[in-house]
C-alpha cells in the first residue's frame, strides 16, 4: 500500500520532495515506489514539469479507483484500532465555506475535548465536488443540499437564509426586503457551486433570469467585489456573519432558502469516530448559528 499512498500524497502535494517528507522517505525512495507502479500498471501515472506534478491523462483514470483503495486501506486500519479499543483516527469531512468558518471550530474544539488523539481533515468545496469526494471515499461525510446530489444517504441539520447582497448606498438597500424580480436588472455575481445553485432554482422559479456578469467560487471575493461597486449577489446569511466588509444585507421576497445536510454513502461506512462527531452535530443543532 506505500505505493498507493505515496502517489496520492504526491497528487495532493504536486511535488516529490514535499510528498517525500509527508510521507518519512526519501525522494529517490518515492521515486522508486512510482516507477515500480507503472512499471506494474504499464502505464505512466505522473507527468513532471516546471510547475509541479500532475496526472497524466491515464492517471487521471485510474486515481479515483486508487484513492478509493487507500480510503478503505485506512478504514481497516482505523477499525482495526478501534476494534482494539484505541480511540484514534482521522474524520475526513467535505465542507463549503460558511460551514468550515461558523460550525466546524466549535464542534471541533468540543469534540477533541473528549478525543484528543482524533485528527480532523476538512476538503472544501461545491455541490458536486463534495458529492464526488463522499462517494469515492475521499471523506467520510459531507455537507451537501439534499436537492443537488444523488446516490447519497442524507440527514437534515439546518436550513438558511440566502440574503442579497449589495455595494453600500446601493438604492435597492433603501427596502426592508428585496424582490427578486429587482435583482434581475442588475449585474449580478453568482456564487460558483457546481451544478445546483439556489439562488438560480428561486429566479427560474419565478420565470427571472438574472443578468450574470461574474461566476467566482470564493465567497470573501464575491464580497470585496460587491462592495467595490462591482454588482449585487446573494449568499448564505451564515457566511456573512461576523465580516469586516461595507456591505447592505437584505431578505428576499419570496425567500431564498438553502437546504443544509450530511451526506454519506451508507451508515456502516462511516468510522465510529465520524458517527461519534455526526452524533455531536445533531446534540448542539440548535445552538448552531
Amino acid at each position: 500500500m506505500n505505493r498507493y499512498l505515496a502517489l496520492q500524497k504526491i497528487v495532493e502535494l504536486g511535488n516529490f520532495t514535499r510528498a517525500a517528507e509527508v510521507v518519512g522517505c526519501t525522494q529517490s525512495a518515492i521515486s522508486q515506489m512510482i516507477a515500480s507502479l507503472e512499471d506494474e500498471l504499464r502505464i505512466k501515472l505522473l507527468n513532471r514539469s516546471r510547475n509541479g506534478v500532475t496526472l497524466t491523462k491515464e492517471g487521471q483514470e485510474i486515481f479515483p479507483h486508487i484513492e478509493k483503495l487507500v480510503y478503505e486501506y485506512r478504514a481497516v486500519l482505523e477499525r482495526a484500532r478501534e476494534i482494539r479499543g484505541l480511540e484514534i483516527g482521522t474524520i475526513r469531512i467535505g465542507t463549503m465555506g460558511s460551514i468550515s468558518a461558523h460550525w466546524l471550530p466549535m464542534l471541533m474544539k468540543e469534540f477533541k475535548q473528549h478525543y484528543p488523539a482524533i485528527e480532523f481533515v476538512l476538503l472544501q468545496g461545491d455541490y458536486v465536488s463534495i458529492s464526488e469526494w463522499i462517494k469515492s471515499g475521499a471523506v467520510d461525510f459531507g455537507f451537501v443540499n439534499p436537492d443537488a446530489v444523488s446516490g447519497l444517504r442524507t440527514m437534515p441539520v439546518k436550513d438558511g437564509r440566502m440574503l442579497a447582497v449589495l455595494p453600500p448606498n446601493h438604492p435597492l438597500a433603501a427596502l426592508e426586503v428585496v424582490p427578486l424580480k429587482e435583482l434581475v436588472s442588475e449585474q449580478f455575481i453568482l456564487l460558483e457551486e457546481g451544478h445546483y445553485s439556489e439562488p438560480l432554482v428561486a429566479f427560474k422559479s419565478l420565470g427571472l433570469e438574472p443578468d450574470i456578469r461574474y461566476t467566482i467560487h470564493d465567497d470573501y471575493t464575491i464580497m470585496n467585489m460587491v462592495e467595490a461597486g462591482l454588482g449585487v449577489s446573494m449568499m448564505a446569511e451564515l457566511m456573512l456573519q461576523r465580516i469586516d466588509y461595507h456591505l447592505s444585507l437584505r431578505p428576499t421576497d419570496p425567500p431564498v432558502i438553502r437546504k443544509m445536510c450530511i451526506g454519506y454513502k451508507d451508515r456502516l461506512s462511516l468510522t465510529t469516530a465520524a458517527r461519534r462527531f455526526i452524533d455531536l452535530l445533531k446534540s448542539r443543532m440548535q445552538e448552531l448559528p
